[in-house]
């Protein structure tokens, strides 16, 4: 079966009306994504913004008129005209596994591989997670998890346990248990997060020593490893209870920082960690930033 989109630059038209007429001509989805290559990286709480050039994409079934669509978009709206679009035609495909055409085996550190399906790493030393993340964040082709695991990959965790606060597709967590963790708690509010990291963790056979949950308040005791790959904001806000579950003398990694933001962050965890020099890496344009520490005796 075929697919068709419908892609059509916003301009000044309200999103929720144009997503409503979308749904009224049967698309299967609808998604919204920046048309300027202007990011939105950390909105404030509560906020869900749009890019200043924004377009909407619908997906439609092979059989769809999109003739009438585009007259009720023009009729709806009271457009003259409809702003810049274009029909593309998609061929049916596996698409939750499509990002697997361009993700292959990857190296973190000396040992530690993150491979995709059937993707195989180098080395007869190496220590191989299998993932699959399929809608959640975490493949390590992003500089803050990549920094994030090659730290992991730098310790000695034979035995310990760590907490993944905020685990996306559960790859840290699931990294520590194949690293010699003896159990892992991974945490994630998302939905998609913590059915991404349960797969995950069942594909490499290691969901026997790995918690889950999607509620912070659910998360018990402390632990002598935590890494909180987040973002700046939330890392500030939740200052207190992340550096509550770190055991006394025991580990701590944020990331999901840019570069300009290290230093509050840093300050808001002052009084409870004492850390080592920050780790930076440009990508994309921006560059972030991975503080580690070691928690003081209180």
């Amino acid at each position: 079966m075929e697919w068709l989109q419908f892609i059509m630059n916003l301009e000044a038209l309200n999103p929720e009306r144009v997503e409503a007429i979308f749904l009224r001509h049967g698309a299967h989805s609808v998604t919204f994504s920046d048309a300027g290559d202007k990011p939105v990286l950390e909105p404030a709480p509560g906020e869900t913004p749009l890019w200043k050039e924004t377009c909407i994409t619908g997906l439609f079934g092979a059989d769809a008129d999109l003739g009438a669509l585009q007259h009720d978009l023009t009729a709806s709206l009271a457009l003259e005209n409809l702003p810049q679009h274009h029909l593309e035609t998609l061929e049916d495909r596996v698409w939750e596994r499509e990002w697997l055409s361009d993700f292959g085996a990857m190296r973190f550190g000396k040992r530690l591989w993150v491979c995709p399906g059937d993707a195989a790493a180098n080395g007869a030393d190496a220590v191989v997670v299998k993932l699959d993340p399929g809608l959640a964040f975490g493949t390590g082709t992003h500089a803050t998890t990549a920094m994030c695991l090659e730290w992991l990959d730098g310790l000695n965790l034979d035995g310990q346990t760590l907490l993944d606060y905020g685990c996306g597709s559960g790859v840290l967590a699931i990294a520590g248990l194949k690293l010699g963790c003896s159990h892992t708690h991974a945490m994630d509010i998302d939905v998609q997060a913590v059915t991404a990291t349960r797969q995950n963790a069942a594909q490499n056979g290691v969901q026997d020593r790995l918690t889950i949950t999607g509620r912070a308040n659910a998360i018990n005791g402390q632990f002598d490893v935590v890494v909180a790959n987040i973002l700046a904001g939330p890392l500030v806000d939740l200052c207190g209870s992340i550096a509550g579950h770190v055991k006394t003398g025991g580990l701590l990694a944020l990331s999901g920082i840019l570069s300009e933001q290290a230093e509050d962050v840093q300050q808001a965890y002052a009084q409870w960690v004492g850390f080592d020099e920050p780790e930076y890496r440009t990508q994309s344009g921006q560059t972030w930033t991975r503080l580690t520490g070691r928690k003081r005796q209180s």
